[in-house]
C-alpha cells in the first residue's frame, strides 16, 4: 500500500508509533498507521492491541526529581496519549507508575481508533512506501525485510545490538582513589582510572561469576560478539581474563606510586561537561541491584550514584548522530522520520517521548515552519541532545541510553548533590513553560 499524497504513514504500532500518530491525528494530519498485527507478530508480542508493553508493567518512577519522572511531568504537559491512558489504567506500585497492561494497550487502541482522520492497516512493512512522509517507528525489533531495506539507506549505520555499560555520576567517584590518565599518555588525561590490587581484582571476578544475572528471553537469545563480552562472560573465561581485556592495567602508571596495578578499571566522561562516567567496558547482564552492589566494591565507587545501568539485548537502532537531523528526520532523505528506540533512545516512556517530538517536527515540515525541539534543560530536549550527539564528546561511540540527568546541561554554578535533582527539574519546568509560550516552537498537536 502507498501513501495518499496528502497522508502521512506512521509504521510500527509500539508506543512511538502509537504516540506520533495520535499527535498527528490530533493535528489535523490524514494518518495510515501501519502495524503488522494481527496478521503478523514481532516474536516479544502476544496480543492484537497497539502499545503493548512486553518487559515490565512499570513505567518507572513517577518522581519529578528522577531524570524520568520529569520526563512524565512533560509528557503530560503536552498532552501525550501515552502518559494519559498509563494514568488511567494506574496500578499501586509506591512512587512506580505501573500499570495494568491489557487495559493500557487497550486504552491506547481506542483512542487512536476514535480519532478522525487516522486508519490502522494491518500487516508487515517489508520496504519503506516510496512517496510521501514516513515515519518509522518499528522499535528493538524491526522485522528483517525492512531491515534490510533500511540499510540499504543507511549502510553499516543500523545496529542490531545492545551492549550498555553503566553511567556513574562524576561526583559520587572518590577522585582520592582515582587517578586521572589515558593510556600510554595518548590524549591526555580524559579517564578516570581505578586500581586493583590483586585481591581486590579476584574478589570482583568472583562476584561477577556468582551475581545474579537478567536471564535472556527467548525471542533474543544472546549472540555475543567478541567486542562486547558481558563481564561475566569474560570472567567464566578463567581468572585473568578481564586482567588482560577490558580491565588491563597495560600503559597506566599510577603517579602517585609510579605502580602499575594489577588491574584497572578506567572511567571515560559520558558528557561534555563531565558530570557523568561511563565504565569502560563493563557490558554486563547482572540484575540492578547486584550491579549497584558488585560496582561499589570497587575502589573509588563505594558511594557511586548509578544514572544507568549496564545491559545486553537485542536491539535494532540507527547511529542517529551520524544519520538523523534535530527533527529526527533522515539526513540523506528528509522525508522519513524516525521515531522510538530506533533512534537510540531506550525505554517505554523515552519512546514515547520520541514519539511524540517526532509528531511535532513533522507538523512544523507540513506547516512549512521550522522546528524548534524543546530546550536541552528540559528532559524532552535531553533526549534530543542524546539522538544529535550534542550531549557526547568528540569521538563518542553512539550507545541507546534512557533519559539521565547526565544527558543534561550541566546547573550553572555551585550546587549542593542533595538539591541536585531539585534544580534539574525547577530549571526544566521554567524552560518548558517559556518554550510552550513562545508562538515560534508551538506546534498544532501541542
Amino acid at each position: 500500500m502507498e501513501p495518499r499524497s496528502n497522508e502521512v504513514v506512521v509504521v510500527g504500532g509500539g508506543l512511538a508509533g502509537a504516540e506520533c500518530a495520535f499527535q498527528l491525528a490530533r493535528a489535523g494530519v490524514r494518518v495510515a498507521l501501519r502495524e503488522m498485527k494481527p496478521l503478523a507478530r514481532s516474536p516479544a508480542h502476544r496480543g492484537d492491541g497497539l502499545a503493548e508493553l512486553v518487559c515490565s508493567n512499570s513505567l518507572r518512577s513517577d518522581s519529578s526529581h528522577s531524570a524520568v519522572g520529569l520526563l512524565h511531568s512533560e509528557l503530560r504537559r503536552l498532552k501525550s496519549i501515552v502518559l494519559e491512558c498509563a494514568d488511567a489504567t494506574r496500578v499501586p506500585a509506591g512512587e512506580a507508575l505501573a500499570v495494568d497492561r491489557g487495559a493500557f494497550s487497550g486504552a491506547v487502541t481506542a483512542a487512536l481508533e476514535a480519532c478522525p482522520g487516522l486508519t490502522r492497516v494491518a500487516g508487515e512493512v517489508e520496504r519503506v512506501p516510496d512517496e510521501g512522509l514516513v515515519v518509522v517507528a518499528t522499535g528493538p525489533l524491526t522485522s528483517d525485510a525492512l531491515a534490510r531495506d533500511l540499510t540499504a539507506r543507511v549502510g553499516e549505520r543500523l545496529y542490531f545490538y545492545d551492549a550498555i555499560a553503566p553511567i556513574v555520576s562524576a561526583d559520587s567517584v572518590d577522585e582520592a582513589v582515582a587517578y586521572r590518565q589515558s593510556r600510554w599518555g595518548h590524549g591526555g588525561d580524559d579517564y578516570l582510572n581505578l586500581p586493583l590490587d590483586e585481591a581486590q581484582y579476584r574478589a570482583f571476578v568472583e562476584a561477577l561469576r556468582t551475581g545474579q544475572k537478567v536471564p535472556p528471553r527467548a525471542f533474543e537469545e544472546p549472540r555475543y560478539f567478541e567486542g562486547c563480552l558481558p563481564l561475566e562472560v569474560m570472567a567464566d573465561r578463567g581468572d585473568e581474563v578481564l586482567a588482560h581485556g577490558p580491565l588491563k592495567p597495560v600503559g597506566l602508571r599510577d603517579p602517585r606510586t609510579g605502580k602499575t596495578a594489577h588491574a584497572v578499571v578506567q572511567l571515560r566522561a559520558e558528557d561534555v561537561a563531565g558530570t557523568a562516567y561511563n565504565l569502560v567496558g563493563c557490558q554486563t547482564r547482572l540484575t540492578w541491584p547486584e550491579q549497584q552492589r558488585i560496582f561499589r566494591t570497587l575502589p573509588g565507587l563505594a558511594n557511586a550514584e548509578f544514572m544507568r545501568f549496564g545491559q545486553v539485548h537485542r536491539n535494532t537502532f540507527l547511529d542517529g548522530p551520524r544519520l538523523l537531523s534535530a527533527d529526527q528526520s533522515l539526513k540523506s532523505e528528509p522525508r522519513l522520520f524516525f521515531a522510538g528506540q530506533v533512534t537510540g533512545v531506550e525505554g517505554y516512556v523515552e519512546s514515547a517521548a520520541s514519539g511524540l517530538l517526532c509528531a511535532r517536527a513533522v507538523t512544523a515540515r507540513l506547516a512549512g515552519r521550522p522546528y524548534a525541539p524543546p530546550p536541552a534543560t528540559t528532559a524532552l530536549g535531553a533526549l534530543v541532545r542524546h539522538v544529535t550527539g550534542a550531549a557526547h564528546p568528540p569521538g563518542y561511540a553512539y550507545q541507546p541510553s534512557n533519559v539521565i540527568f547526565g544527558l543534561f546541561p550541566p546547573l550553572e554554578g555551585r550546587v549542593k548533590k542533595a538539591d541536585k535533582r531539585a534544580r534539574y527539574a525547577e530549571r526544566a519546568e521554567a524552560d518548558l513553560l517559556r518554550y510552550l509560550a513562545d508562538p515560534g516552537a508551538a506546534a498544532p498537536c501541542a
